[in-house]
């Protein structure tokens, strides 16, 4: 009986192993197949949620990039703002600078004179009219016939005055009369202004037997009770003779460019 027992028992347990490797086999079949199923199904949806994964870090890299981009932006035009306000500054310095200078030559060039300095705050040059506004008047020790140069030469003179401004006729003026005298001429000739020219002055009473040349130079005679003797007016660029040598004339370029002309020095006493 006990041998019988012991056999049913070895009986039982190989049965009970094989049935165990049989469902193992069988288990380990199933879950591969099924692995291999499931891969085949969710594997696209697995490569598209990578993808927009992907696709979502790299926009928000391009954002970034785009967001970096404009901060360089800003920064380069407040960089150029404040290099255009510097040379604005520099502009404004070398213009006072040469300002300065213009007023220190002119000092030191009519140093035997008392004068004001003045810029030219309005400029009325027309066929009809050639007017100049400074920015200095009666409360500066200005008054009226007095005379204005500049740099250059011979500006005009004072015609009216405020507290603060003055009304310059220039001697390119159509109503300007200077005496004048050129090289080599004894006698004084007097210039105008032409109506349609800011650059040339007509010379006329011109001595019949004087001689006078292209380039010749033309400076103030001091006569008129204006303008003090010798300064610069400008020079003979044409001569134009006329079959009554009394009428001749020339045309005398001036010195003074006065579509530019800024700083200028009132004489205030001779």
């Amino acid at each position: 009986m006990k041998n019988k027992a012991g056999m049913i028992g070895i009986i039982i347990t190989i049965i009970i192993l094989i049935v165990v490797v049989i469902i193992s086999n069988i288990s380990t079949g199933n879950l591969s197949f099924m692995e291999s199923t499931v891969g085949t199904l969710f594997m696209p949806i697995q490569n598209g949620i990578v993808y927009l994964k992907n696709k979502i870090t790299g926009n928000e890299q391009e954002l970034s990039d785009i967001e970096s981009l404009k901060e360089e932006n800003q920064k380069l035009k407040d960089e150029n703002s404040k290099l255009q306000e510097q040379v604005r500054e520099l502009e404004i310095l070398k213009s006072e600078n040469n300002t300065l200078k213009e007023y220190v030559n002119l000092k030191d060039k009519y140093s035997d004179y008392t004068t004001v300095p003045a810029y030219v705050i309005q400029r009325s040059i027309s066929n009809y009219d050639k007017i100049i506004v400074i920015n200095a008047g009666s409360d500066d020790g200005i008054d009226i016939n007095m005379p204005v140069i500049s740099e250059s030469g011979l500006v005009g003179h004072v015609v009216s005055v405020t507290n603060n401004t003055a009304k310059i006729q220039t001697i390119i003026d159509t109503a300007s009369n200077v005496s004048a005298n050129i090289s080599n001429v004894q006698d004084s000739v007097i210039l105008k202004g032409t109506l349609n020219n800011t650059e040339t002055l007509k010379a006329t009473y011109i001595p019949a037997d004087s001689t006078i040349l292209q380039g010749d130079e033309v400076v103030t005679s001091g006569l008129g009770g204006i303008y003090p003797k010798g300064i610069l007016i400008g020079n003979i660029k044409n001569v134009v003779n006329t079959k009554n040598e009394t009428d001749r004339y020339a045309e005398i370029e001036v010195s003074t460019d006065f579509s530019k002309l800024e700083t200028v020095l009132v004489i205030t006493k001779q």
